[in-house]
């Protein structure tokens, strides 16, 4: 066995360890894919990322990516974490801005929004879809079945495969999302992503009402005397709905895997980007957050361009040394 330059990357938050974690094998060659299933199963991490020297000359770098079970053909935050531990290794892109990546998908375009102390933006272009149209009835009524939800909740229904085989729901509200028990015995054989708006009737509305109902100073006090200053009583004076976390929530259901609900999923929000903003169901740019459930703190963003849907998140290292493999 060789000792190999390892590192763990947070994807998808600017807080560590609130993200999506990553294992990333810097420096692959030689090994064999029964070696690499292998440690994927071992990290027991939602994906394993293995660097490699790329064999199509339009590409900086090779990643190939494993489940704890399979390897997959396209996935978004091993491709993300992957760059982010390739540049923070000293790889440089033949373009200053962008990062080509080879996998089995093809060739992935990374751009690289921001790189500052220790922290990496990154956004992937998503690739295109391999299967779209609305659900089947009877996977659809699999998928209310085993989610525990009203056929009243789901607004739109689309698959959305693009490497893993979404089937997508788009429900009324963040809340309904949020309140999914999904019967994940019932859900196996069946990848599902699920998205819902935040509105103002939703946790953020709770929010400004308990606000609206605390008093910033108390009656009789001597303080009650003193003129209000918004900087500092700003209770006082704040009679607007509370921002709302994020404009969509998301959870990832892939039962059967080690890790039955995802944290934060590149592939995912890349179907939901191009399905939803294709039909007009979602703004051209907006932010996800997923991983609430988890107690994480993914924050994905999406962004509709002329040249495609960019899938993008920050990416920090947490863990780095050596492998031996």
């Amino acid at each position: 066995m060789t000792a190999r330059r390892f590192q763990q990357v947070d994807v998808f938050s600017a807080d560590a360890m609130r993200g999506n974690p990553l294992a990333v094998v810097l420096d692959s060659t030689g090994i064999s894919m029964e070696s690499m299933q292998l440690f994927a199963q071992w990290t027991n991490l939602s994906e394993t990322s293995f660097i490699d020297v790329p064999t199509d000359p339009a590409a900086d770098l090779k990643v190939r990516i494993f489940t704890v079970s399979t390897e997959l053909s396209f996935a978004g935050h091993p491709i993300l974490g992957a760059v982010h531990a390739w540049l923070k290794n000293g790889g440089t892109p033949q373009n200053a801005t962008n990062v080509a990546v080879e996998c089995q998908r093809g060739i992935i375009e990374v751009r690289i929004n921001q790189d500052h102390a220790g922290m990496t933006n990154l956004a992937f272009r998503a690739p295109q879809l391999l299967r779209t149209g609305p659900l089947e009835e009877d996977v659809l009524e699999w998928a209310i079945s085993a989610l525990g939800i009203s056929p009243d909740s789901v607004v739109a229904h689309q698959w959305i495969a693009n490497g893993p085989q979404w089937a997508g729901l788009m429900l009324r509200s963040a809340d309904e999302v949020l309140a999914i028990e999904p019967d994940y015995k019932d859900l196996e054989g069946l990848e599902v992503g699920v998205i819902g708006p935040h509105v103002a009737s939703s946790e953020a509305d709770a929010l400004a009402q308990r606000k609206l109902h605390e008093k910033p100073r108390k009656p009789g006090a001597r303080a009650e005397l003193e003129p209000l200053e918004p900087h500092t009583d700003h209770l006082a004076f704040d009679s607007q709905i509370a921002k709302a976390p994020a404009d969509y929530e998301v959870r990832a259901f892939v039962s059967g895997e080690g890790q039955p609900e995802d944290p934060a999923t590149g592939s995912l929000n890349a179907g939901f980007g191009v399905w939803l903003t294709d039909a007009g169901l979602a703004p051209s740019s907006y932010m996800v957050r997923q991983g609430t459930r988890l107690g994480r703190a993914g924050m994905i963003g999406i962004s509709a361009q002329d040249d495609g849907v960019w899938v993008a998140g920050d990416c920090q290292t947490v863990i780095e040394g050596s492998v031996k493999l």
